[in-house]
């Protein structure tokens, strides 16, 4: 039983960590192409933030897989 409750643990981890790279890179886009826009924020300002965000996610996803 141990065993099994791990590797659902495991894949529950997976699943969960998975889902955040997949929503962190939809704002990025999203925010890139100035589709998701701050009002009182300026559109460069936005741009320059889903730049971040998209490559701060790549770069954590890199440090991830070099992790294992």
């Amino acid at each position: 039983m141990a065993k099994k409750s791990g590797i659902i643990a495991k894949l529950m981890s997976v699943l969960i960590w998975l889902t955040g790279v997949l929503v962190s890179l939809a704002v990025g886009s999203g925010m890139i192409e100035k589709v998701l826009t701050v009002n009182w924020i300026p559109e460069i300002v936005t741009v320059v933030a889903g730049w971040i965000v998209v490559i701060s996610t790549i770069l954590g996803i890199v440090l991830a897989i070099a992790n294992k």
